[in-house]
């Protein structure tokens, strides 16, 4: 099964139990009524981003469904957490890109989203052979990556919190969610079951 579509997604959620602020979590993101399946960081080729609204409307209740998630959680108050998700797809569109999955302490989103946006295409840059100075800023690469003309795209997706005042558990989540191929078998018509009557049935047995 290779995907055709992704969509990016976030949440956070805070609870008395660390479990609970995970599903209020997956709540916020939409995804809390699927099968989850963290998998490793490659973009298929040619797959396609799509908003949330469209890739939800693809999954269903209880579908494995597979994912790459970032996820970060604290109980200490007033601590800040992230978690964070950045692709970079190549613009051939027979060569795969790279997801990146970052979490963290006292990272804003910004801040965040640049970072694993940064890890991804720097894993894609190396793989196409672009070159680079490895330890110039992201802004410097980025340039770099445009004059190449080898991206089509980067993304990237983040979600910090504040820990609760009161020590409650809060959780984080950063998600890119593989959305499968639709099959587009033909449902097949099933046949109008036969009425039985009184005189049919009678027929039925004098034959």
């Amino acid at each position: 099964m290779i995907p055709k579509k992704v969509f990016f997604t976030k949440g956070v959620g805070r609870d008395k139990e660390k479990l609970r602020s995970f599903e209020l979590a997956l709540r916020d993101a939409g995804i809390q009524h699927l099968n989850l399946v963290n998998v490793s960081s490659i973009m298929p080729p040619g797959c396609k981003v799509v908003p949330r609204s469209q890739g939800l409307q693809e999954l269903h209740a209880g579908e494995i469904t597979f994912c790459v998630i970032a996820r970060n959680e604290t109980n200490e108050p007033n601590r800040l957490i992230s978690a964070a998700i950045g692709g970079a797809i190549p613009s051939d569109q027979n060569a795969y890109g790279y997801i990146s999955e970052h979490h963290d302490f006292g990272m804003t989103d910004s801040n965040a989203e640049d970072y694993s946006e940064d890890l991804a295409a720097t894993m894609l840059a190396s793989t196409l052979g672009v070159e680079f100075n490895p330890d110039a800023s992201y802004d410097e690469k980025k340039e770099v990556w445009k004059i190449s003309d080898k991206f089509v795209k980067t993304t990237s997706i983040a979600q910090s919190a504040i820990g609760d005042k009161n020590g409650l558990w809060t959780t984080v989540i950063a998600a890119v969610v593989f959305v499968p191929p639709q099959e587009e078998s033909k449902i097949e018509q099933i046949p109008q079951a036969r009425e039985i009557t009184t005189e049919t049935a009678k027929d039925s047995a004098q034959s």
